[in-house]
């Protein structure tokens, strides 16, 4: 009973905040709020939102691609379609159980390409340690240019982004000491559990062994360069935010970074999160959320599609093999 709803609250706890603070924010606002916020999405213009979609296409295929080189020093070599169909089904997995999708890609790379899931898992927190540093660089720039505005922003909405970092980092001691614990045991479960962490560590020593150090590092770059561009497209949508200055556009993109990882996707707290933080850079509400709204709303669209069509597509493309 315990497990069935410490699953259900893990599941759909953060989906029912996401569709509760959609509706209080609906709600809230006055009918003339509602209507410009529904024609300023509307009227957006579509060809900046279909660019801003094609650089999150590009971020996606390169994530795909930088993975081989990770896989490489353990001996396999995936075929991108497969490794690139693997990371948007876990996009997806993401969208309805927050976190699985980084079991549901090793799980499938390990199917489709006989990678051992421990050591595929393995490589994939190796990727994470990578994004971290990269989101540490970029928020680290952020506070530099605008630091009081971000300040003030988390201030007021009790955010303090560093908590998510420093839970991370508790989590790899924990799980290092934890492995310490286990391999000095001589129980055959924990024997078998032995057996995965080793898997694990392989996978994870790969970032070290890896002999293309110099194109993964590049392929972090592009990645994360795609991120921000696609993000900042978005600004040219919509009329109001054309004006958006940098510093502004850099706080909001570390404001969604960190919203996004709230709820489901970041349902209904990332436009919210989108009106607040550009609210300070002189952008109305309405205009603000309808931002946050066609950022979130095609970027997950695409995710939808591409993911979906994945898990159609990779049987399909497997059975020759």
């Amino acid at each position: 009973m315990k497990k069935k709803l410490l699953k259900f609250s893990k599941t759909f706890l953060p989906l029912l905040l996401g569709i509760f603070l959609i509706w209080y924010s609906l709600s809230s606002a006055t009918p003339a709020e509602r209507e410009e916020l529904w024609n300023n999405i509307l009227l957006a213009d579509l060809k900046w939102v279909f660019l801003s979609v094609f650089c999150g296409i590009l971020s996606h295929l390169s994530r795909a691609y930088r993975w081989k080189y990770l896989l490489e020093p353990l001996g396999y070599q995936p075929r991108l379609a497969n490794s690139f169909m693997a990371v948007m089904g876990g996009y997806l997995a993401n969208l309805g159980v927050p976190r699985s999708g980084e079991v549901l890609r090793g799980a499938t790379i390990s199917t489709y390409e006989n990678v051992p899931f421990d050591k595929a898992f393995g490589t994939i927190v190796s990727e994470r340690i990578a994004d971290l540093a990269m989101v540490l660089l970029i928020t680290t720039f952020g506070f530099l240019i605008q630091t009081e505005g971000l300040v003030t922003y988390f201030q007021d909405n009790d955010i303090n982004p560093f908590i998510s970092i420093g839970i991370f980092i508790l989590l790899v001691i924990l799980g290092v000491t934890l492995l310490n614990l286990v391999r000095r045991s001589g129980h055959p479960f924990m024997i078998k559990i032995k057996d995965f962490a080793r898997g694990l560590l392989e996978g994870m020593r790969s970032i070290v062994r890896m002999k293309k150090k110099k194109e993964f590092i590049l392929h972090t770059i592009f990645i994360w360069t795609m991120y921000l561009l696609m993000f900042y497209l978005i600004k040219f949508a919509i009329p109001e935010t054309n004006s958006l200055s940098i510093a502004g556009f850099m706080a909001a993109f570390i404001v969604g970074t960190f919203a996004i990882t709230t709820t489901n996707g970041g349902i209904g707290v990332y436009p919210i999160a989108m009106g607040a933080v550009l609210l300070l850079f002189g952008i109305n509400q309405q205009a603000g959320e309808a931002f946050g709204w066609i950022m979130w709303g095609s970027q997950t669209l695409m995710v939808v599609i591409l993911g979906g069509l994945s898990f159609l597509i990779l049987p399909i493309y497997n059975q020759k093999k």
